[in-house]
This record gives structure tokens, C-alpha cells and sequence, in this order.
């Protein structure tokens, strides 16, 4: 005898957990990885030489560090197959370090090309990921060359104006032309016309 079906499997059977706005489907047996619970809770945790919160969630404390977006750290999150809900002062030392090591060597991995922050790099040909400082001094040099080669996009940076295409008329006013003074010029020059007169 052959017994009906539900036409409709619970997610929870299917080894799918739910989280806010994403759905993660669970690792190593239908259970995350498990979090060190004997070990103490760490308010700060350096991670790729910076200091993050622990109280944090992970994906939330992992997208502070520069060049680290939300969606690249839940993409971290998921690789290692670590619970995204868990605070990141919970982790044990060997799973903060794992987390450093796939930061720097995620690009090794089979990743699409539009996650990464360093497409194709100009001098290297490189597809990478850049974090903190590198990513600050690859976009400083980027702006130097542009500069060097004058391109409009180096003139306009060079002379401190917007540069993808922005409105200025109104916008970005800085320096000694700010604001307008038309009334003070009317003003002093129906003095002087007035001075004109009774003369």
C-alpha cells in the first residue's frame, strides 16, 4: 500500500533554515557548525588587523572591516558553514582564524567575478579581494594615473570636482564663492545711487 504524500515538504525537513531575509541551507549532517560554548565571550576580536565587536552577529561585525560588503561576508558566512545569527565574540580562536584566512584567500575559490572589489586589476590582471589599507592604497593609485594621463575623469579630481557626471550648480559648493550675494550688491548699490543724488 502505497500512503499519500504531503504535497508540501517543510522546509525544516529539507535541511533549510530560515534566517530574516535569506535562507541558508544547513551543513555537515542538518546542524551548522558547532560554536565553542566553553569558551568565554570576547567583547572585541581582531580580525585582518582590525578590532570588531563581538556582540555583533557575524555578517553584521565581519561587514565592518573596509572592503567587506554585507553580501561578501554572508557569502564568507556560508563557506566555512558557520550560523550567520551567531554573535562573533563567541567564536573560538580557531574559527576567527579561519575566517582571516578565507578573507585573504576566498579568491581562490570558485567565486563569480562581480564579488570581488579588484576586477581584473590594471598592473597584475589579477581577479582579487582587497581589505583595509590595500584597498585605500589601490585606489589612491588609481586616481594618481588617472591624473598623470590626464583623462577627464583625472583633470576633474585634480581640480576637486565632482567626477561621475553630478550636478554642481547647486551641489558641492565649497571655497570663497559660496553663497549668493546679490542683495548685499543691491544694497550697496542703491547706496551709492542715493549718495549720487543728493550730490
Amino acid at each position: 500500500m502505497c500512503r499519500k504524500m504531503s504535497t508540501t515538504p517543510s522546509l525544516e525537513n529539507l535541511g533549510v533554515v530560515s534566517w530574516p531575509t535569506k535562507t541558508y541551507i544547513q551543513k555537515s549532517a542538518g546542524r551548522f557548525n558547532k560554536m565553542s560554548s566553553s569558551q568565554e565571550f570576547r567583547h572585541l576580536v581582531r580580525i585582518a588587523g582590525r578590532d570588531l565587536e563581538g556582540s555583533k552577529k557575524l555578517v553584521v561585525a565581519l561587514s565592518d572591516l573596509r572592503g567587506v560588503g554585507h553580501n561578501f561576508a554572508g557569502v564568507v558566512i556560508t563557506r566555512l558553514a558557520l550560523d550567520p545569527r551567531t554573535r562573533l565574540g563567541t567564536l573560538s580562536e580557531e574559527q576567527v582564524k579561519g575566517i582571516e584566512k578565507a578573507l585573504h584567500d576566498l579568491a581562490k575559490t570558485s567565486l563569480p567575478q562581480w564579488y570581488y572589489n579588484r576586477r581584473r586589476d590594471p598592473y597584475t590582471g589579477e581577479t582579487k579581494q582587497l581589505l583595509g589599507s590595500d584597498l585605500d592604497f589601490a585606489i589612491k593609485n588609481d586616481v594618481e594615473a588617472e591624473k598623470n594621463i590626464q583623462s577627464w575623469k583625472g583633470v576633474r579630481h585634480s581640480l576637486g570636482l565632482k567626477v561621475r557626471g553630478q550636478r554642481t550648480r547647486t551641489t558641492g559648493r565649497k571655497g570663497a564663492t559660496v553663497g549668493v550675494r546679490k542683495a548685499a550688491l543691491i544694497a550697496a548699490a542703491k547706496e551709492s545711487a542715493a549718495k549720487e543724488e543728493k550730490k
